[in-house]
């Protein structure tokens, strides 16, 4: 996740094999980029278990840079 971006609340996920993609936090949709799901499973995986503490980070941080 990169701070003081736009909404809404994403993440970035980057591939060993260099392919990068936008997450939405909330439904873990795929918003911009490609990236192959068998390569980014793990990192959704892990973002679907952790999603309230992405939100509340993700809040945070705007908060912050305001």
């Amino acid at each position: 996740m990169y701070f003081n971006e736009h909404p809404p609340p994403h993440f970035h996920v980057l591939t060993n094999s260099g392919e990068a993609a936008v997450f939405l936090i909330e439904t873990l949709e795929l918003r911009d980029g490609q990236v192959d799901r068998r390569d980014s499973a793990e990192a959704l995986e892990w973002a679907a278990a952790n999603r309230e503490e992405l939100i509340k980070q993700w809040h945070k941080n705007c908060e912050e840079d305001r």
